[in-house]
């Protein structure tokens, strides 16, 4: 009989360069649920090479339905601490050996380019942006692409650039003179001629 293990997710994890400018952030993480006892294992193993073995988090209960106050995570536990007034997409993990290491917390539902975008800023050398200034950021700029998608799909609606430019060249090739070949003559290139 052969067993089949599940395969393991990558941890969805940037970080900053270790000799970088330090600045607000130490990076970001991308979970791929809301369910912190399946997800702060993989993330506790994926930061022990930098920041060695985490023992407390804290964290704002509000994006995570469950609030345990401890995690098990790989024969010890990680307490959670839990504070409702520490920003929700802020997480601060500590560790006895190296100090702390505070990660944007990117939410799941996370449209693939957005989580992108914010983890670069996040794990950006000497970023200065507060995990706030950079969710607010980011929902003006999805707000924004959102609408000039909209006035793209309402302008090819309307007749848009393909049904103006086919109507601009058939009325341009019916205007322009073409020229009628000369049985016999020596061809001699010319520079191209501008029409209108």
């Amino acid at each position: 009989m052969t067993s089949t293990t599940a395969p393991t997710r990558q941890t969805r994890l940037a970080l900053t360069p270790s000799t970088s400018m330090a600045g607000l952030l130490d990076g970001a993480w991308w979970p791929y649920t809301r369910d912190l006892t399946a997800e702060l294992p993989p993330l506790v193993d994926a930061l022990r090479d930098r920041f060695g073995r985490v023992t407390r988090i804290t964290a704002n209960p509000t994006p995570w339905p469950v609030a345990p106050y401890k995690v098990s995570v790989g024969g010890y536990a990680v307490h959670v601490g839990w504070f409702s007034g520490q920003d929700p997409d802020t997480m601060i993990l500590l560790s006895y050996s190296l100090g702390r290491c505070d990660l944007l917390v990117v939410p799941p539902e996370t449209e693939l380019a957005s989580a992108a975008r914010l983890m670069a800023l996040a794990s950006a050398p000497g970023n200065l942006h507060s995990t706030n200034t950079l969710m607010s950021d980011e929902d003006a700029t999805v707000r924004r692409l959102r609408e000039a998608r909209a006035d793209e799909d309402a302008w090819e609606t309307d007749g848009g650039p393909s049904a103006q430019s086919q109507s601009q060249s058939q009325s341009q090739s019916r205007s322009r003179p073409r020229p009628r070949p000369v049985v016999g003559a020596r061809m001699i290139p010319l520079p191209p001629i501008r029409w209108g």
